[in-house]
């Protein structure tokens, strides 16, 4: 996965809900589909771009199929922030005392 991918997949709010409900627990499509304002079909699609971002993953039983949260699945993601938020200190800081020099 590349963070790309998960923020690409986290910019739609569906997808969003549905890791809220994953939060919870492994659920099924159907269980998935049953709590949210879109059809099941919409939410198999949603399901896959998530799976396919890293961010899920999908165990076969019986006929159906229990997606989980991937525990790994945020890693780039977080670390791509992290980053960015340690840069962003840094350039504060590096201005903030630029400013007090300059007083």
């Amino acid at each position: 996965m590349t963070y790309q991918l998960a923020i690409s997949a986290l910019a739609d709010p569906t997808r969003r809900q549905i890791l809220e409900l994953l939060r919870a627990r492994p659920q099924r499509v159907a269980d998935i589909a049953a709590r949210l304002p879109v059809s099941r079909p919409a939410v198999s699609q949603h399901l896959k771009i998530l799976c396919d971002a890293g961010l899920l993953e999908v165990t076969p039983r019986g006929a159906s199929r229990i997606y989980r949260l991937k525990p790994e699945g945020s890693d780039e993601l977080r670390a791509w922030l992290d980053q960015l938020w340690g840069d962003a200190l840094q350039g504060f800081q590096e201005y903030v005392e630029q400013e007090v020099k300059d007083d």
